[in-house]
């Protein structure tokens, strides 16, 4: 199925959406509860401001992004860069 150019909030339950494409598309103040997106691919997405708790990132990639205030466990992600860097890993 697809949808394009919807300029209103959804609300999908119970779907299977693994392997999505989310492409161009606004997801600020998202929510995905109990979601299974493996598979799934975001590109050109907004997702400022998004949280995510108790998810499963193994084997995800994070590529070309905006990682401006961001955190993992309540350390920003600058701060893990900088740690990575001066243990002579980066």
């Amino acid at each position: 199925m697809e949808l394009a150019d919807i300029r209103e909030r959804l609300e999908i339950r119970r779907a299977a959406i693994a392997g999505s494409v989310f492409d161009d598309v606004d997801m600020t103040g998202a929510a995905f509860i109990n979601a299974r997106l493996g598979g799934a691919r975001f590109a050109d997405a907004d997702m400022s401001g998004a949280r995510f708790t108790d998810v499963n990132l193994s084997g995800a990639a994070i590529e070309n992004a905006n990682l401006t205030g961001m955190t993992i466990d309540g350390v920003t992600v600058s701060a893990l860069f900088a740690a990575y860097e001066a243990a002579g890993r980066g």
